[in-house]
């Protein structure tokens, strides 16, 4: 027969909202205390469950208002706070001051560097290179020898044309000494007139002879001195195509060396058509300075002067060929080098200018951020002009004297307030690789 607690414990252990349950140590059955608990649990009692019910739901209400509260307020802040922030809080800028200076006008182009003068030395009489006086790359000035070629055969050649001549002097002599003699014989008619015609036929033809010799000497001496080659101009040798030893002949078409003239250079740059007119205005009006630049645009090989414009206009590329002189004193430029050419045409006198990096471009056109005296910016068209070394020239919307940004301005809106930072100091990062 079943007990009443063995009901108590099926009933309770029958309860699935019930997990683990305490059960005795050694029997392993739920505990009595535990099971009365349970059952007393279990009995209702109507007006506190109500209670606990709506106390409940208020608090969920309660919480629900709370949430939503805190969540309009988090998606919808106070509109009268809104410009108290915006009026605290100001945006670090940097800034410059629109000034008047004088700013260059520049034409620019692409040029190749051209050697005043470049000479293929070659031999001018056959023989065999005995010297080779000059090293590959040296600085050589005009009438430095360069190669000696053996002088033998024309050495010979010159003392026998001197020979000849004495020859022929010590025969001319002899023939005036006769013909004083038959000179005087005729006056006194002991010789015949026909004798006296043949002498005075001979001097001639001896004298002509010896201006013949003459000449023959002065052709061996040349020969002579081609067998030194030297150098026609002051340049630099370049590599050597002909080595010591060698036989050489006047009709080879392989020059010995190649000497090429590099002060002062040439330059050869094109420019649009269009700007032709003008160039050919500055120059009746003086000089034009031509800078000549490296590929890089910036740093400055040397200064020349435009020598010329090309008579003529290339038609399928629409420009026109310009020469510069250029000293090269430091030899910065080099025969066929491609460099960048600057032309100053002329300079303008007190232009308004603002920092390149000032500028901003809309769709409007162009505009820069101007700072207020209230430490708030005011978004400003502006029409501009040449731009040169970091500087723009502005033709309107600008007055001498305010204050534009030149750094930060993707922060900034009309009106946004701003602080402006202390100007930078110049370091020897900030100006590496410029040029005077």
């Amino acid at each position: 027969m079943k007990s009443p607690n063995d009901a108590q414990k099926k009933e309770v252990l029958a309860d699935a909202d019930l997990i683990p349950l305490p059960t005795h140590k050694k029997t392993g059955e739920p505990t009595k205390a535990f099971l009365d608990s349970r059952e007393k649990a279990r009995k209702p009692t109507a007006p506190q469950g109500k209670a606990s019910t709506i106390a409940r739901l208020v608090g969920l209400l309660l919480v629900a208002a709370a949430g939503y509260a805190g969540w309009t307020w988090w998606s919808h802040p106070n509109v009268s706070q809104a410009p108290k922030v915006a009026v605290t809080s100001s945006v670090p800028i940097d800034a410059a001051i629109a000034a008047k200076t004088d700013v260059p006008v520049y034409f620019g182009g692409l040029g190749t560097v051209q050697a005043f003068n470049t000479v293929s030395v070659k031999t001018r009489v056959d023989g065999q290179i005995q010297t080779v006086a000059f090293t590959e790359g040296q600085h050589v000035k005009a009438g430095d020898l360069l190669v000696q070629i053996d002088p033998r055969p024309y050495q010979a050649t010159y003392d026998q044309a001197i020979a000849k001549k004495a020859q022929d002097e010590a025969q001319l002599g002899n023939a005036k000494l006769d013909l004083g003699r038959y000179t005087e014989l005729a006056k006194k008619n002991f010789s015949t007139r026909q004798q006296l015609d043949t002498q005075t036929a001979l001097v001639a033809q001896l004298e002509a002879t010896i201006r013949a010799d003459a000449g023959a000497i002065d052709a061996a001496k040349v020969q002579l001195d081609y067998t030194k080659i030297v150098s026609p101009i002051d340049g630099v040798a370049g590599i050597r195509q002909i080595d010591i030893g060698n036989i050489v002949h006047a009709a080879d078409s392989t020059a010995i060396v190649v000497v090429t003239q590099l002060q002062p250079l040439s330059v050869i740059f094109t420019l649009p058509e269009e700007q032709r007119q003008q160039v050919a205005d500055a120059m009746k009006a003086g000089p034009v300075q031509v800078t000549a630049l490296a590929r890089d645009g910036t740093t400055v090989l040397d200064k020349g002067t435009l020598l010329l414009i090309d008579n003529e206009i290339d038609q399928g590329a629409g420009t026109v060929r310009l020469k510069a002189t250029f000293p090269n004193a430091q030899e910065k430029l080099w025969p066929g080098q491609f460099i960048n050419v600057r032309l100053l045409l002329q300079t303008q006198q007190n232009v308004l200018t603002i920092p390149s990096a000032a500028v901003n471009r809309g769709p409007e056109g162009f505009y820069a951020y101007v700072v207020k005296p209230d430490a708030t910016v005011d978004m400003r068209g502006i029409k501009i002009g040449q731009d040169v070394n970091n500087l723009t020239v502005v033709e309107e919307g600008l007055v001498p004297g305010e204050q534009v940004v030149t750094g930060g301005q993707y922060r900034l809106q009309p009106g946004s307030h701003v602080a402006v930072n202390p100007p930078k100091p110049v370091t020897a990062a900030s100006v590496e690789g410029t040029t005077p």
